[in-house]
């Protein structure tokens, strides 16, 4: 029964969104956070980067006052649904694509560190792979060292 459902969603991808079939030939991206992430995100016309992260609410917050600048950390105020989504994409990219260029930034970043260091580094994780897919996508650049489902 499950795999007529996945065979079902699958057709339902093909024939209207070519994004979603494109995003879940990537290891660790099923067919589910695909059509969540092109559905919520990858639908619109982003002019670059700083535009995807805002949509997410995963830019940073600057604030300044006279000569003292400095940043509030990320904004939180884009998509939640695709937020939620971008972060948990971000836990399964670490488990499935190890060797990804990505995955040595945040590992090289992160070494042995646990907790707070972990959440923050894994929510810049998730703003780096959004634009990487987001390239992908468009540009058709795979991001460094990612793998493809055989």
């Amino acid at each position: 029964m499950i795999m007529e459902v996945e065979a079902e969603q699958r057709q339902a991808a093909e024939t209207t969104a070519p994004g979603i079939v494109q995003l879940s030939h990537l290891r660790g991206i099923g067919l589910t956070i695909a059509s969540i992430m092109t559905n919520e995100v990858f639908f619109r016309d982003f002019q670059n980067r700083r535009e995807i992260a805002g949509y997410l609410g995963l830019a940073s917050s600057p604030w300044s006052s006279g000569a003292v600048s400095r940043d509030q950390g990320i904004q939180r105020s884009g998509n939640p649904r695709a937020r939620r989504t971008a972060i948990e994409l971000a836990w399964l990219w670490l488990r499935h694509q190890p060797d990804s260029g990505l995955a040595r930034w945040f590992h090289e970043r992160v070494g042995a560190g646990k907790g707070r260091i972990r959440r923050t580094m894994i929510v810049a994780l998730a703003r780096k792979l959004i634009i990487a897919l987001w390239r992908y996508l468009t540009q058709g650049l795979l991001p460094e060292g990612a793998m493809t489902k055989a």
